[in-house]
């Protein structure tokens, strides 16, 4: 998205720690935008959303690598993501409903991994320029609920969701309580220990009020 262009959908945006429940959620979210806003909705993903950002997200995945180039991949796929995808489909008139941001980077690689939260806010206002979500819903869940909820999955997962709890109480400290300056009043955050029909019901008030 260039500084120019014109912008006329919207942009919401997913976060939590592994196991929260945003890919449980994220259809009902697309289709209740669609029923309140009479709008058509992008779903995608970070790191992801283009091939060559899919592949790149392969590698931050499951390749072991330094936490500071981790944030560099991660970089670089965000560019390709915003410039061939998400900037796009906003200036056309769409939203745009991502599982993951800008905040997870800080979450994931600062707090989990140590990084410092300015260096990674000077790169990600390189790559992403002025584009900022309209709305983030943050779920946010216990670290060792969280937990128990990955181990429930079955199957062997990435490196981060085998991170120990600790990890996980680092990165859910960043979302709530580092938030990037102007962050706060677009973030909604929501209880993901209720049941499912408690979290759609608070999920529609969200999403009828943006």
């Amino acid at each position: 998205m260039s500084q120019t262009s014109k912008r006329l959908g919207k942009f919401i945006v997913l976060e939590g720690i592994d196991g929260a429940g945003k890919s449980t959620h994220i259809d009902f979210i697309a289709e209740t935008i669609r029923a309140a806003h009479g709008v058509q909705v992008l779903i995608t993903r970070e790191p992801g959303g283009t091939p060559l950002a899919e592949k790149i997200r392969e590698l931050v995945l499951h390749q072991a690598m330094d936490v500071q180039t981790e944030v560099l991949l991660v970089a670089a796929a965000r560019r390709d993501h915003v410039r061939q995808l998400i900037g796009p489909a906003l200036e056309r008139g769409d939203w745009v409903l991502c599982d993951r941001f800008v905040d997870s980077t800080r979450a994931y690689q600062g707090g989990g991994g140590g990084v410092d939260l300015g260096w990674i806010d000077g790169i990600n206002r390189e790559v992403s320029g002025p584009l900022e979500p309209d709305r983030v819903i943050l779920f946010d869940l216990p670290s060792q609920i969280a937990a128990a909820r990955r181990g429930g999955r079955g199957g062997h997962g990435d490196r981060f969701e085998a991170q120990d709890v600790a990890y996980f109480e680092r990165v859910r400290d960043v979302y709530l309580t580092q938030m990037r300056p102007g962050a706060q009043e677009k973030t909604s955050i929501l209880n993901a220990e209720l049941d499912v029909s408690r979290i759609q019901m608070e999920l529609q008030k969200i999403i009828i009020n943006i």
